[in-house]
């Protein structure tokens, strides 16, 4: 009996909630005085009561969502816009497949190297070590070289960290630690990538002579380097054509790297995207209609999110080449690590993998060799 009580007095309840309910709702309608079409909607976009500030035009709400800039009376003229549109593109991006496909590039990388040396194994020395040395690299030579890759491997080690931090370190080392990790790497981005810089000066000023392109660079070429076929061993200078490849690959993709980081180290400073685009036009090169975007010129915030992306992808394609850079120059080929180790490499090997630089050098030793004076008969 009292269950029946009680459930007859919950359903009153209900009864009189549900009215109570349906009473607040019905006296939410437009006053007898609005205007309205056929279906009942307000005219010309305007809520009913005529009310300040209740405008809901539907072009004005379209032009804000599209990142039509206002006017502002504070200093920041960022502010004027309210929707950056572009941002949700930038954001599915970021956040999508994009970073995707740059951790595969790097993995299959790393699998394609590690695929090469099971099937090639590492390059030997094929006349043996002769035991006798010959200068390869200089002091000033292999601290430009050393400046710049230890600070490029601060910056990758960093830079991957910033991208896939999150989602590959963070679950392992869990938020204690990686948290002061991530300030940590993050400050050393920001202050290693001025000695970067400076070691990419150094290596341009010292090399780019010796790393223009010459015919025996086409032969190296089409014969594989000799890294493909045991016993060839095509001629070359101080730097062969593979050797030249990253030169230049380092040179220019470094130089990208850094005016995409500096734009990042100091934002909202710079347009070098939409002057880029625009220098391109006027020699017929329309980038923005080939890549699907709008053209130039851009907000402030457009020009740092297209310099996260870039930069990204820049870095990326820096460490694949750099790892083929190291695999070569450590376990792909004996003998290749003392150019920078020491400076001075077998004589057996620099005949085999650099034979024209070989003979300029014993021929530039033979004529600051002094050579003997005639003796008076006796």
């Amino acid at each position: 009996m009292q269950a029946l009580l009680a459930s007859l007095l919950g359903a009153c309840l209900m009864l009189l909630l549900f009215n109570a309910t349906a009473d607040a709702q019905s006296s939410v309608r437009p006053p007898d005085s609005a205007v309205t079409v056929e279906g009942g909607s307000p005219v010309d976009g305007n809520v009913p009561g005529d009310a300040l500030g209740n405008s809901s035009d539907a072009e004005l709400w379209r032009s804000v969502r599209q990142g039509i800039e206002g006017n502002v009376s504070i200093p920041d003229k960022k502010a004027g816009v309210l929707v950056q549109s572009e941002g949700e593109n930038w954001r599915l991006l970021r956040n999508g497949p994009f970073f995707d496909y740059l951790g595969l590039a790097m993995l299959g990388t790393l699998i394609l190297l590690a695929v090469f040396f099971a099937i090639r194994g590492r390059i030997r020395v094929e006349h043996g070590l002769a035991g006798v040395t010959i200068k390869r690299f200089s002091l000033i030579e292999r601290t430009g070289h050393w400046l710049m890759a230890l600070s490029f491997i601060v910056l990758a080690i960093s830079g991957l960290n910033i991208s896939y931090g999150r989602t590959v370190v963070l679950p392992i080392i869990g938020k204690d630690a990686f948290g002061p990790l991530a300030g940590f790497l993050k400050m050393s981005h920001n202050y290693v990538a001025f000695a970067f810089m400076l070691g990419l000066a150094i290596a341009f000023v010292l090399w780019i002579a010796q790393n223009i392109p010459n015919r025996s660079d086409v032969i190296w070429l089409l014969k594989g380097g000799g890294l493909l076929t045991k016993g060839v061993h095509p001629p070359a200078r101080k730097f062969n054509a593979g050797q030249k490849i990253v030169f230049w690959s380092v040179m220019i993709g470094g130089l990208s790297l850094s005016i995409s980081g500096w734009a990042l180290l100091f934002p909202f400073e710079h347009g070098f995207f939409g002057d880029t685009f625009s220098l391109l036009a006027r020699v017929g090169i329309d980038v923005p209609a080939l890549l699907g975007i709008s053209a130039p010129p851009y907000s402030v915030i457009q020009e740092q999110q297209f310099n996260t992306i870039w930069h990204a992808a820049m870095a990326v394609l820096m460490v694949c080449i750099i790892f083929g850079h190291i695999y070569i120059g450590t376990i792909g080929m004996e003998g290749a690590y003392d150019a920078m180790g020491s400076g001075d490499v077998d004589l057996n090997w620099a005949k085999e993998h650099h034979s024209l630089w070989v003979e300029e050098v014993e021929e530039a030793g033979s004529r600051e060799r002094p050579t003997a004076s005639p003796q008076p008969a006796e």
